[in-house]
């Protein structure tokens, strides 16, 4: 990792002026037209490089846009200053369009000169003009991708204080820190209900990562119905299910929490982002488990409701030991092989997630005896030895 002494040296805003004068440009563009470059002065300047014909420029255009608007709101002394990647004025115009900040002139000459002046090898880039900004090896589109506004001023004192943030929430910190977002103090139920996120103090809540446009989430949301039911109607109150989506849009969002008994973070709130960045979620589906004193248990509670499902709860090592421990008591004191009075060949003891009992027809978990020779499997409690 890049350390303070990498940080941008000599990118200031006197350089980049110098090298708009060497091409005897003293102006920048507006919205409104031209503006001298004195509108620079005071204000903490980032170079913006893009172009229109980039797919990810135009993806990410927008999202720069809510920030630059937000923190001139605030207050906040941030300039923007565009330079194109594109070929030609018109292109140049028509992205420009989009933009609510500065841009340097189409001068082909000029653009190339920053461009090499400021080693941009992939765009979108953004690069704070100061001493103190992020270095050129950080991906700064990417820090504010993740932390929206909250990535101001762009410093690497400044992401250092947001990553630990995150490793604190990851952790434990209080529910509420961790689910609710400004005004926002609740989560949603698939009837459109507002549950308050105080409600679910002392549980044991369960973030499912996941999205309706992905069979592996969709495949593994059934599994997860079949534990969660059964751990409340055995009585397990203690525990929550909060659906953390990466759907598209929210008509997809509700598509998918109509088919779960659970609840969700609201659709149009960021926190969604937040969340998977705190836990650092790489694919989806996945369960991250939080316990009752907000401490995370695993991020990798997928495996442990597909191998064990409700048998799990409450999540913990000592509990996972503890089943793992009763399945092979179990196995050891079950036959190896055996020959069944409803099927032909040999049947071998064998461990399965799940499957269906060619026998009595209900689904199986854990142990089977299944056939090498045809997709025969048999429950334990289902086989009729033969006589020998």
């Amino acid at each position: 990792m890049a350390g303070p002494d990498t940080l941008l040296q000599g990118m200031d805003t006197t350089k980049f002026v110098l090298i708009l004068a060497s091409q005897g440009v003293d102006f920048l563009l507006a919205p409104e037209g031209k503006v001298p470059l004195t509108r620079l002065d005071g204000r903490r300047v980032c170079l913006f490089f893009s172009a229109n014909w980039c797919r990810p420029c135009r993806t990410f255009v927008p999202q720069l846009v809510q920030l630059y608007e937000s923190l001139r709101t605030k207050g906040k002394e941030l300039e923007i200053v565009f330079v194109s990647f594109d070929q030609d004025e018109n292109r140049f115009n028509q992205h420009f369009h989009c933009m609510p900040w500065l841009a340097v002139p189409f001068n082909e000459t000029l653009l190339k000169n920053l461009r090499d002046s400021y080693q941009v090898d992939r765009i979108p880039s953004l690069i704070p003009l100061s001493s103190d900004g992020i270095p050129v090896e950080e991906d700064l589109i990417g820090l504010i991708e993740d932390y929206g506004a909250e990535a101001y001023p762009f410093t690497w004192k400044r992401r250092e204080e947001l990553k630990a943030a995150d490793d604190a929430k990851r952790r434990g910190v209080k529910l509420e820190e961790l689910l609710s977002h400004e005004d926002r103090d609740y989560v949603v139920s698939r009837d459109s209900g507002k549950v308050p996120i105080s409600q679910l103090v002392g549980k044991t809540i369960g973030l499912y990562f996941g999205a309706h446009w992905c069979p592996p989430c969709r495949t593994f949301t059934l599994q997860l119905v079949e534990a969660y039911n059964e751990l409340i109607s055995n009585g397990a109150q203690s525990f929550e299910v909060i659906l953390v989506s990466t759907d598209r849009d929210q008509k997809e969002f509700d598509l998918n929490l109509s088919s779960m008994p659970w609840l969700a973070i609201p659709f149009e709130d960021r926190t969604r982002q937040d969340l998977c960045r705190i836990f650092n979620i790489k694919a989806i589906p996945e369960l991250a488990l939080i316990g009752p004193d907000g401490k995370t248990i695993t991020t990798k509670g997928k495996n442990m409701i597909s191998l064990y499902g409700a048998k799990s709860f409450p999540f913990t090592e000592s509990r996972i030991a503890e089943i793992e421990t009763s399945l092979k008591k179990e196995g050891d004191a079950l036959p190896q092989q055996v020959k069944d009075t409803k099927h032909e060949h040999t049947l071998k003891l064998d461990m399965a997630k799940a499957y269906l009992c060619d026998s009595c027809k209900k689904q199986g978990r854990f142990w089977a005896f299944s056939c090498d020779l045809c997709d025969y499997d048999l429950h334990p409690s289902c086989l009729e030895l033969k006589e020998t």
